[in-house]
């Protein structure tokens, strides 16, 4: 123990100097916002309720692979294919951790966090999410330009993505 710490202990420089921060805090304004009628922005890439993403054409992305039910640290995803051929698509949220890993793993971008964070319910059964409830999602909260613009902003990798470097030697004609 050195001098430093001997007189800290007994001079309770720490208890002083969280005082001064409180006195000086004590008359500021309050940082509070009235939720209802006031709202945070909401940062880009935020991760909130699950969506199962839609074609143009109104049809569902997602073709039951299991990539995302398997790739989930929680395992809260539950993808099964019925005798009939319908695909059974569940997401338990209570269990969800909002990682992101089902997003990064689906082949087909068939899975997204909106931006959804305004949603609870009284029973479990109001939160666990069915492949018509995820649908239901996409619509409300990202149809149309704010989807695409979802796709172009956070799913990776893209086509434009793939190419050759420019400073790269290579095989750039055909050779005579």
């Amino acid at each position: 123990m050195t001098v430093r710490d001997i007189i800290k202990r007994f001079t309770f420089i720490e208890i002083f100097q969280g005082m001064a921060l409180t006195l000086r805090k004590m008359f500021s304004r309050a940082v509070t916002i009235q939720y209802p009628k006031e709202r945070r922005p909401i940062a880009p890439g935020f991760r909130g309720q699950h969506a199962l993403a839609k074609n143009p054409d109104g049809k569902a992305k997602c073709v039951s692979c299991g990539l995302c039910a398997t790739i989930c640290p929680s395992q809260c995803i539950y993808v099964r294919r019925k005798e009939d051929g319908q695909e059974n698509y569940e997401v338990d949220v209570l269990r969800c951790i909002f990682c992101g890993f089902c997003v990064e793993a689906c082949p087909y971008g068939a899975i997204v966090l909106t931006e959804n964070y305004e949603y609870s319910g009284y029973t479990k059964e109001e939160i666990y999410l069915t492949r018509s409830k995820l649908l239901a999602n996409w619509d409300k909260h990202m149809a149309g330009k704010k989807g695409e613009e979802y796709f172009r902003k956070f799913w990776r990798p893209m086509s434009g993505d793939f190419g050759t470097p420019p400073a790269q030697s290579g095989f750039k004609g055909k050779k005579e």
